[in-house]
């Protein structure tokens, strides 16, 4: 019985250790996913005021995941990009 009980202390331990060593590992790239999907966020936000107050000059752009990306990676010029290419094409 005692074995039983060292052994499940072990195992537990290593999988703590485990866990700790992928978020230690994967720690950067996780931080970057995280802040592009608050900018995405961010960029929803932004298309739906666009939308929202720009409908009373015409100008507006579709609220979708490409556009929201491309205005969280980029900002405003992500806009102007946006209204450029749906204007000009």
């Amino acid at each position: 019985m005692t074995n039983s009980i060292l052994f499940d202390v072990l195992a537990v331990a290593a999988a703590i250790f485990v866990l700790w060593l992928l978020l230690k590992l994967f720690r950067a790239p996780l931080k970057l996913l995280f802040k592009l999907l608050i900018n995405t966020g961010l960029g929803f936000v932004t298309l739906f005021l666009l939308n929202f107050f720009g409908d009373f000059i015409g100008i507006t752009l579709g609220l979708n995941w490409v556009n929201a990306l491309v205005i969280g990676v980029f900002g405003f010029p992500g806009v102007v990009l946006l209204l450029l290419i749906k204007y000009l094409f």
